[in-house]
């Protein structure tokens, strides 16, 4: 199964971003998604869909929330959910 977990954008260097996950500050590629969105501007701010170090796609603030709150409740019964929010030293 491929979970991907929403971050937000904080900082953009070339194709390179940091991604703050959950208050964790993740490096992202976002080679896929683009660093600026279809008019030209910067994704700073965006929230992101990431998994295994790339964004995946762009999704919005209530979605990622939604997502988050969902991921939350999936750790209260499978604890492993917890690496993919907060790392694997949490």
């Amino acid at each position: 199964m491929c979970i991907g977990v929403p971050g937000q954008i904080c900082a953009i260097d070339g194709n390179l971003a940091k991604v703050d996950v959950c208050g964790i500050q993740r490096d992202v590629d976002l080679t896929l998604v683009g660093v600026t969105d279809e008019q030209g501007q910067s994704r700073m701010g965006q929230w992101v869909l990431v998994h295994v170090g790339f964004a995946m796609s762009v999704i919005d603030e209530h979605e990622a929330r939604e997502t988050l709150a969902a991921l939350q409740n999936m750790f209260e019964v499978e604890p492993d959910v917890g690496a993919l929010m907060w790392g694997e030293d949490r």
